[in-house]
């Protein structure tokens, strides 16, 4: 769809003329953003490439909205849906707003206080979102279920780990995947999961988070999207800061639901394994085929968190336990680069047919 199809829904919704339309930089997605103003308005015009996915965004934002839940508005659609106006929040990122301290390591108060008030915004949006959520419209599936993290471990698998010319043995890996899978289905509750909850889909805006970008998200337990903003790629929370973020969640959860603190942090761990598995082979699939260059400098700070996480061994899946320590350890992963591409070696790699 072109760009001009933006341009009557803004003059029809706002009653001015369309003066400019400057296309935004995206990342990771397909869909193109564009800032529209007129007059005086500014606002975000949005072209998509799949009907689902806008509908997805489009009824969960207006839900949200209905429940007092820090989200863009949406103002106005096109009438095959293709197109739509939200609200501008302005474009001060909170990825950006914390550049300092994940460049250096070290944050300063300024940036921990964004980042405590962008994750105690979450409970709110798992548990009060979750009321009277429509959840027929998520896209691409309804719910955090085993086809999913089939899914994610395949694209670990296939994606990533293939590429890296390690040898492992299929059926040894797929026992512990399958392990995994059953423990991980045992939190499947009837909370909302943004699925991609990361200070870059958090924006500052009136000096308050705002949350995008929920688009994917599905019924789900809560564990999966704290892991996603605490063990962010290339954050580096140095670990008091991500326990004093893992405080300030369950402060907000409470208002919510009782917690066994002790429960809670044990199967926090285990999302975070399979949310750094996840992130991994979504950093592979951009990066080598999609030929996404961010993708691939990312690489190194997941491997990072992963060889962290491994400190305390996950013995209830040796035999994955002790592929991904051999995968930490490759040379190729050893350091972070500083304005060095990343390489990878693709040794073996093919879909078989059917």
């Amino acid at each position: 769809m072109p760009a001009s199809a933006l341009k009557p829904l803004f003059e029809s919704y706002t009653g001015q003329k369309l003066e400019s339309s400057v296309e935004l930089p995206v990342s990771g997605s397909h869909r193109r953003y564009f800032r529209l103003t007129g007059g005086n308005l500014s606002l975000i015009g949005v072209l998509g490439t799949s009907l689902e996915e806008n509908r997805a965004f489009i009824s969960m934002s207006r839900h949200f909205g209905s429940k007092g839940l820090p989200v863009p508005a949406i103002l106005a659609t096109s009438d095959d849906g293709y197109a739509y106006i939200q609200q501008d929040l302005g474009s001060k990122m909170l990825f950006d707003l914390v550049s300092q301290g994940r460049e250096s390591g070290i944050y300063s108060s300024y940036e921990t206080g964004l980042l405590c008030r962008a994750i105690e915004q979450l409970p709110a949006l798992q548990f009060r979102g979750a009321e009277g959520l429509d959840w027929s419209v998520c896209y691409p599936q309804q719910a955090f279920d085993a086809r999913m993290i089939d899914f994610d471990l395949n694209y670990f698998k296939y994606c990533f780990l293939k590429a890296t010319g390690l040898e492992f043995n299929e059926v040894q890996l797929q026992d512990d995947f399958e392990r995994l899978k059953a423990d991980l289905l045992k939190d499947c509750g009837n909370t909302f999961m943004h699925r991609d909850f990361q200070a870059r889909n958090i924006m500052m805006h009136d000096d308050q988070p705002y949350i995008i970008d929920f688009q994917g998200g599905r019924r789900g337990p809560i564990y999966y999207d704290v892991a996603s903003f605490i063990w962010q790629a290339r954050s580096r929370f140095p670990e008091e800061l991500k326990q004093e973020l893992i405080r300030t969640y369950l402060r907000a959860l409470r208002s919510f639901q009782e917690v066994d603190e002790d429960e809670f942090r044990a199967r926090l761990r285990l999302f975070v394994l399979f949310r750094t598995l996840q992130v991994l082979g979504a950093y592979g699939f951009r990066g080598y085929f999609e030929k996404k260059p961010h993708f691939l400098a990312s690489v190194p700070y997941a491997l990072s968190n992963l060889r962290n996480l491994l400190q305390t061994p996950f013995t209830d899946y040796p035999y994955l336990n002790g592929l991904l320590t051999e995968l930490t350890g490759m040379p190729q992963f050893n350091e972070i680069p500083q304005d060095k591409r990343l390489e990878v070696h693709i040794y073996s790699f093919a879909y078989k047919k059917g």
